[in-house]
Protein backbone atom coordinates (compact mmCIF):
# COMPACT_ATOMS: atom_id res chain seq x y z
CA UNK A 1 0.00 0.00 0.00
CA UNK A 2 1.46 3.26 -1.20
CA UNK A 3 1.24 6.66 0.85
CA UNK A 4 -0.84 9.51 -1.14
CA UNK A 5 1.83 12.40 -0.14
CA UNK A 6 1.95 16.00 -2.46
CA UNK A 7 4.60 16.57 -4.68
CA UNK A 8 6.44 19.63 -4.30
CA UNK A 9 6.73 21.90 -7.46
CA UNK A 10 9.93 20.95 -9.78
CA UNK A 11 11.89 23.62 -8.39
CA UNK A 12 12.23 25.25 -5.00
CA UNK A 13 12.37 29.25 -4.79
CA UNK A 14 15.66 30.10 -4.39
CA UNK A 15 17.05 30.38 -0.34
CA UNK A 16 13.65 28.46 0.86
CA UNK A 17 15.78 25.61 2.27
CA UNK A 18 17.76 27.92 4.46
CA UNK A 19 15.21 29.86 5.70
CA UNK A 20 13.60 26.76 6.68
CA UNK A 21 16.27 25.78 8.71
CA UNK A 22 16.54 29.43 10.50
CA UNK A 23 13.31 29.91 10.75
CA UNK A 24 13.74 26.01 12.41
CA UNK A 25 16.50 26.95 14.50
CA UNK A 26 15.20 30.38 16.02
CA UNK A 27 12.60 28.95 17.62
CA UNK A 28 14.23 26.10 19.19
CA UNK A 29 16.19 28.88 19.73
CA UNK A 30 13.02 30.77 21.79
CA UNK A 31 11.92 28.08 23.42
CA UNK A 32 15.74 26.77 24.96
CA UNK A 33 15.36 30.48 26.39
CA UNK A 34 11.90 30.41 27.52
CA UNK A 35 12.98 27.34 29.48
CA UNK A 36 16.33 29.14 31.17
CA UNK A 37 13.69 31.91 31.98
CA UNK A 38 11.84 29.53 33.80
CA UNK A 39 14.84 28.00 35.72
CA UNK A 40 15.77 31.05 36.51
CA UNK A 41 12.51 31.33 37.99
CA UNK A 42 12.44 28.17 40.12
CA UNK A 43 13.13 29.09 43.18
CA UNK A 44 10.22 30.76 43.72
CA UNK A 45 7.79 28.17 42.69
CA UNK A 46 6.50 25.34 43.94
CA UNK A 47 7.92 22.36 41.90
CA UNK A 48 5.20 19.81 43.59
CA UNK A 49 2.63 21.57 42.66
CA UNK A 50 3.96 21.56 38.83
CA UNK A 51 5.67 18.48 38.26
CA UNK A 52 3.49 15.35 37.76
CA UNK A 53 2.43 13.18 40.85
CA UNK A 54 1.70 9.87 39.22
CA UNK A 55 -2.43 8.88 39.53
CA UNK A 56 -3.05 12.02 41.79
CA UNK A 57 -5.99 12.96 40.41
CA UNK A 58 -5.95 16.54 41.74
CA UNK A 59 -2.70 17.53 39.81
CA UNK A 60 -3.50 17.68 36.59
CA UNK A 61 -1.95 21.38 35.76
CA UNK A 62 1.74 19.04 35.90
CA UNK A 63 0.78 17.52 32.76
CA UNK A 64 1.14 21.29 30.83
CA UNK A 65 3.77 22.71 33.01
CA UNK A 66 6.30 19.78 34.04
CA UNK A 67 8.44 19.57 30.53
CA UNK A 68 8.94 23.42 31.66
CA UNK A 69 10.92 22.78 34.59
CA UNK A 70 14.26 21.23 35.71
CA UNK A 71 15.77 19.75 38.63
CA UNK A 72 19.58 21.46 37.77
CA UNK A 73 21.09 23.31 35.43
CA UNK A 74 23.05 19.96 34.09
CA UNK A 75 19.55 18.51 33.79
CA UNK A 76 18.67 22.09 31.66
CA UNK A 77 22.06 21.56 29.21
CA UNK A 78 21.28 17.95 28.01
CA UNK A 79 17.76 18.88 27.02
CA UNK A 80 18.55 22.30 25.90
CA UNK A 81 21.39 20.69 23.08
CA UNK A 82 18.90 17.83 22.36
CA UNK A 83 15.89 20.19 21.94
CA UNK A 84 18.25 22.96 19.64
CA UNK A 85 19.28 19.77 17.12
CA UNK A 86 16.28 17.65 16.78
CA UNK A 87 14.14 20.97 16.90
CA UNK A 88 15.94 22.57 14.40
CA UNK A 89 15.91 19.27 12.46
CA UNK A 90 12.53 18.48 12.51
CA UNK A 91 11.21 21.52 12.36
CA UNK A 92 13.02 22.40 9.02
CA UNK A 93 12.48 18.87 7.05
CA UNK A 94 8.59 18.54 8.69
CA UNK A 95 7.56 22.40 9.77
CA UNK A 96 3.66 20.91 9.29
CA UNK A 97 3.70 17.86 11.04
CA UNK A 98 6.14 18.86 13.86
CA UNK A 99 3.59 21.85 14.87
CA UNK A 100 1.24 19.07 15.20
CA UNK A 101 3.07 16.85 16.77
CA UNK A 102 3.89 18.82 19.87
CA UNK A 103 1.02 18.66 21.45
CA UNK A 104 1.25 15.05 21.64
CA UNK A 105 5.29 15.01 22.48
CA UNK A 106 3.68 17.19 24.97
CA UNK A 107 0.88 15.78 25.99
CA UNK A 108 2.20 12.34 26.24
CA UNK A 109 5.34 13.13 28.32
CA UNK A 110 3.24 13.68 31.06
CA UNK A 111 0.62 11.10 30.77
CA UNK A 112 3.40 8.84 30.53
CA UNK A 113 4.65 9.56 33.80
CA UNK A 114 1.15 10.36 35.20
CA UNK A 115 0.44 6.32 34.39
CA UNK A 116 3.52 4.34 34.90
CA UNK A 117 5.32 6.38 37.79
CA UNK A 118 5.88 6.07 41.10
CA UNK A 119 3.16 7.00 43.67
CA UNK A 120 4.57 10.07 45.56
CA UNK A 121 7.30 10.80 42.98
CA UNK A 122 7.43 14.03 40.70
CA UNK A 123 8.63 13.95 37.40
CA UNK A 124 9.41 17.03 35.31
CA UNK A 125 11.50 18.42 32.07
CA UNK A 126 11.61 18.40 28.43
CA UNK A 127 13.09 15.16 28.07
CA UNK A 128 9.69 13.51 27.17
CA UNK A 129 9.53 16.24 24.76
CA UNK A 130 13.27 15.59 23.29
CA UNK A 131 12.70 11.92 22.80
CA UNK A 132 9.11 12.59 20.98
CA UNK A 133 11.41 14.78 18.34
CA UNK A 134 13.49 11.53 18.06
CA UNK A 135 11.04 9.03 17.56
CA UNK A 136 8.75 11.33 15.31
CA UNK A 137 11.77 12.14 12.63
CA UNK A 138 12.66 8.12 12.60
CA UNK A 139 8.92 7.34 11.92
CA UNK A 140 9.13 9.98 9.42
CA UNK A 141 12.31 8.63 8.06
CA UNK A 142 10.47 5.23 7.50
CA UNK A 143 7.53 5.95 6.00
CA UNK A 144 8.05 8.48 3.11
CA UNK A 145 11.55 7.31 2.91
CA UNK A 146 12.64 10.25 0.60
CA UNK A 147 16.22 11.56 0.54
CA UNK A 148 15.79 14.56 3.24
CA UNK A 149 13.83 12.46 5.53
CA UNK A 150 16.45 9.25 5.38
CA UNK A 151 18.90 11.90 5.63
CA UNK A 152 17.20 13.47 8.86
CA UNK A 153 16.45 10.50 10.99
CA UNK A 154 20.53 9.28 10.27
CA UNK A 155 21.10 12.53 11.55
CA UNK A 156 18.80 12.06 14.38
CA UNK A 157 20.35 8.66 15.05
CA UNK A 158 23.67 9.67 15.20
CA UNK A 159 23.43 12.21 17.69
CA UNK A 160 20.45 10.82 19.59
CA UNK A 161 20.03 6.85 19.46
CA UNK A 162 20.45 5.67 22.71
CA UNK A 163 17.20 7.28 23.15
CA UNK A 164 15.63 4.23 22.23
CA UNK A 165 17.23 2.58 25.45
CA UNK A 166 15.98 5.37 27.40
CA UNK A 167 11.88 4.46 27.09
CA UNK A 168 13.15 1.73 29.29
CA UNK A 169 14.09 1.86 32.95
CA UNK A 170 17.80 2.01 32.78
CA UNK A 171 19.65 4.22 35.37
CA UNK A 172 17.93 5.83 38.85
CA UNK A 173 16.33 9.42 39.40
CA UNK A 174 16.04 8.82 35.47
CA UNK A 175 12.49 9.39 34.66
CA UNK A 176 11.55 6.84 31.99
CA UNK A 177 8.14 6.88 31.87
CA UNK A 178 8.13 10.78 30.47
CA UNK A 179 10.33 9.31 27.33
CA UNK A 180 8.35 6.57 26.85
CA UNK A 181 5.09 9.10 26.74
CA UNK A 182 6.71 11.13 24.37
CA UNK A 183 8.44 8.99 22.45
CA UNK A 184 5.02 7.43 21.88
CA UNK A 185 3.93 10.88 20.77
CA UNK A 186 5.77 11.29 18.26
CA UNK A 187 5.38 8.08 17.21
CA UNK A 188 1.92 8.47 16.80
CA UNK A 189 2.69 12.20 15.53
CA UNK A 190 4.73 10.57 12.80
CA UNK A 191 1.56 8.51 11.66
CA UNK A 192 -1.00 10.78 11.85
CA UNK A 193 1.05 13.83 10.26
CA UNK A 194 3.12 11.77 7.69
CA UNK A 195 1.24 13.63 4.70
CA UNK A 196 1.06 17.71 5.68
CA UNK A 197 4.40 17.91 4.45
CA UNK A 198 5.11 17.61 0.77
CA UNK A 199 7.82 15.69 -0.83
CA UNK A 200 11.23 17.74 -1.77
CA UNK A 201 11.39 18.16 -5.29
CA UNK A 202 13.83 15.14 -7.05
CA UNK A 203 16.85 16.93 -8.10
CA UNK A 204 17.41 15.78 -11.82
CA UNK A 205 20.72 14.22 -13.23
CA UNK A 206 22.08 13.72 -16.55
CA UNK A 207 21.49 10.16 -16.48
CA UNK A 208 18.05 10.98 -16.04
CA UNK A 209 17.95 12.67 -19.35
CA UNK A 210 19.61 9.70 -21.33
CA UNK A 211 17.24 7.48 -19.19
CA UNK A 212 14.15 9.11 -20.77
CA UNK A 213 16.13 9.54 -24.23
CA UNK A 214 16.81 5.60 -24.52
CA UNK A 215 13.35 5.01 -24.38
CA UNK A 216 11.11 7.37 -26.01
CA UNK A 217 13.90 9.73 -28.24
CA UNK A 218 14.43 8.52 -32.05
CA UNK A 219 17.27 6.02 -32.68
CA UNK A 220 19.86 8.69 -32.31
CA UNK A 221 19.13 9.79 -28.62
CA UNK A 222 19.50 6.31 -27.58
CA UNK A 223 21.79 5.33 -24.97
CA UNK A 224 25.42 4.73 -26.90
CA UNK A 225 26.29 1.84 -25.09
CA UNK A 226 23.15 -0.08 -25.52
CA UNK A 227 23.12 -1.91 -29.29
CA UNK A 228 20.45 -0.67 -31.41
CA UNK A 229 17.74 -2.52 -32.43
CA UNK A 230 18.44 -4.88 -36.50
CA UNK A 231 16.21 -2.23 -38.23
CA UNK A 232 17.44 0.83 -37.00
CA UNK A 233 20.95 -0.21 -38.53
CA UNK A 234 21.82 1.64 -42.24
CA UNK A 235 22.41 -0.54 -44.86
CA UNK A 236 25.94 -0.07 -46.02
CA UNK A 237 25.35 -1.90 -49.15
CA UNK A 238 23.09 -3.56 -51.17
CA UNK A 239 23.74 -6.48 -53.55
CA UNK A 240 22.41 -5.78 -57.20
CA UNK A 241 20.46 -8.53 -58.35
CA UNK A 242 19.85 -7.63 -61.62
CA UNK A 243 23.51 -7.41 -62.39
CA UNK A 244 24.10 -10.99 -64.15
CA UNK A 245 26.17 -13.53 -61.97
CA UNK A 246 29.66 -13.37 -62.53
CA UNK A 247 31.56 -16.74 -64.88
CA UNK A 248 34.15 -18.49 -62.39
CA UNK A 249 37.94 -18.21 -63.67
CA UNK A 250 39.65 -21.47 -63.29
CA UNK A 251 43.60 -20.79 -62.79
CA UNK A 252 46.32 -23.12 -64.35
CA UNK A 253 49.22 -23.65 -62.03
CA UNK A 254 52.28 -25.33 -62.72
CA UNK A 255 53.16 -28.70 -60.81
CA UNK A 256 56.34 -27.93 -58.93
CA UNK A 257 59.28 -30.42 -59.82
CA UNK A 258 60.39 -32.59 -57.21
CA UNK A 259 64.27 -33.04 -57.02
CA UNK A 260 66.42 -35.86 -58.45
CA UNK A 261 66.68 -38.80 -55.04
CA UNK A 262 70.49 -38.94 -54.13
CA UNK A 263 72.79 -41.50 -55.15
CA UNK A 264 73.23 -44.78 -53.29
CA UNK A 265 76.30 -45.10 -51.71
Amino acid sequence: MSDDISQAPDASPPGQDRRRLLRAFNLSLAFVFLLLVVYSAQPGLDLRQLSVAPRDPGNWLGLLTAPLLHGSFEHFAANAGALLILGTLAGSVYPRATTWSLPLMWLGSGIGAWLLGEPGSHHLGASGVTHGLMFMVGTLGLLRRDRSSIAAAMIGFLFYGGMLMTVLPNEPGVSWQSHLGGAVGGLVGGLLFRRLDPLPPRQRYSWDDEDEAAGDGPPKERDELEPPVPHDVPVLWQRDDARPPRQGVVLQFTPRRQPPPDPPA
